[in-house]
């Protein structure tokens, strides 16, 4: 199921849209979902990794430490 969605975007980011999407023969649709969706991801794993460093609880360990391990 899909949805209408509007929004107001800055005439620069709307140009750069379009162009890529008639070079790339895909719909920008295509684009903006692609986007917002990693977008979201990156944003739901970095509140992960704050949440986690800011728990009292969790342990941090350094970077050498955890090269060894992963064995690398």
């Amino acid at each position: 199921m899909t949805l209408l969605k509007a929004f107001r975007l800055p005439v620069g980011l709307v140009n750069r849209l379009t162009s890529l999407a008639k070079a790339t023969r895909r719909s920008e649709t295509f684009y903006v979902t692609d986007a917002l969706a990693h977008y979201l991801e990156d944003y739901a794993d970095a509140q992960i990794a704050k949440d986690r460093f800011s728990d009292p609880k969790s342990k941090i360990i350094s970077a050498k430490e955890l090269r060894n391990r992963l064995g690398l």
